[in-house]
């Protein structure tokens, strides 16, 4: 007796009769009545049972951690206790954490070369039965289980590329996605930190930054950002939307991403033509889809971080 349930299993092995597949199940309470004469029954499990199956990775452990696109080749081995007079084996597969096993197509040798695979926890073990029940998956036994866990690479993005005025600064804009990774930039030079990472960067040249990261499994993975220094915002005076694959757009180059950009482009009757926020500043020279005539026009640029505002004129020619 105990102060709460305890669950207890129970079981039996027996084999059928020859020529006789059909099973009788009953229990029966032989025990007196009285404080404790009581039966709880959860299920009932039928399952086969057979020789023992161990399988192994030649020269590994039985889990073993690797990288995406690691192309190393693994072998699995199965042993088999005495038992059957012919056994048929099957490897399978499960990429749900053995909630769910399929075999593998052609696999049934006793070893299994296994192939690359991508990213992901793969399960594997050698299933068994004697040729007679091949047809049938419920009279398989199976082994326990060898696992290959293929780690995605760090996702690591350090931002776009840049542009600095010179002698300011700026902030790097890097992020890091993964299991559990470490990071860092290079090189070093004029970076306030190069373990964090969005460190504030002041390079006195146009220098190229590197963010490599490592996850827990050794996988590592690298982005790079470039920096470009300019004395100030080159806003081009003339431009020829003719086709011809030559300065077609007006184009206004070495706007960081993060200036907070407006470009307007005024007709000389004052009316708006073209307008864009960002640094993607191209202008084809229509407005509407109508081609606008060969002529002078005014723009206006302001950024808000650097604090400029530009105006002036573009000519455009046809």
């Amino acid at each position: 007796e105990t102060g709460q349930p305890q669950w207890n299993q129970y079981g039996l092995y027996f084999t059928t009769p020859a020529n006789n597949a059909n099973i009788v199940l009953r229990i029966t309470n032989n025990a007196p009545g009285g404080i404790g004469n009581d039966l709880a029954l959860d299920d009932i499990t039928f399952r086969p049972c057979g020789p023992q199956i161990a399988v192994s990775i030649l020269g590994n452990q039985d889990i073993v951690d690797l990288c995406e696109g690691n192309t190393d080749p693994f072998t699995l081995e199965a042993t088999i206790s005495p038992g059957y007079q012919l056994p048929v084996f099957w490897w399978q597969v499960s990429i749900d954490s053995g909630a769910n096993w399929t075999d593998i197509p052609g696999e049934t040798a006793i070893t299994f070369q296994r192939p690359p695979t991508a990213a992901g926890s793969y399960w594997y073990r050698m299933t068994a039965t004697e040729a007679a029940s091949a047809s049938l998956k419920v009279c398989r036994i199976a082994s326990g289980h060898v696992a290959i866990n293929i780690h995605s690479k760090p996702v690591v993005d350090a931002g776009p590329n840049r542009i600095l005025l010179t002698g300011d600064t700026l902030t790097l804009r890097g992020n890091v996605y993964g299991e559990t990774p470490s990071y860092s930039w290079s090189p070093p030079d004029n970076l306030s930190d190069i373990t964090l990472l969005q460190p504030v960067a002041s390079p006195i040249a146009e220098t190229t930054y590197t963010l490599s990261a490592i996850s827990a499994y050794g996988c590592t993975n690298f982005d790079r950002a470039t920096i470009k220094i300019v004395d100030g915002v080159f806003v081009p005076t003339a431009f020829t939307p003719n086709n011809d694959g030559r300065n077609d757009t007006w184009r206004i180059p070495f706007l960081d991403p993060e200036w907070d950009v407006s470009v307007t482009v005024y007709n000389r009757y004052g009316q708006l033509i073209y307008s864009m926020k960002g640094n993607g500043v191209s202008w084809d020279g229509t407005y509407k889809g109508v081609l606008q005539a060969t002529g002078t026009y005014v723009y206006l640029v302001t950024c808000k971080n650097p604090d400029l505002v530009l105006k002036g004129t573009v000519t455009l020619i046809r």
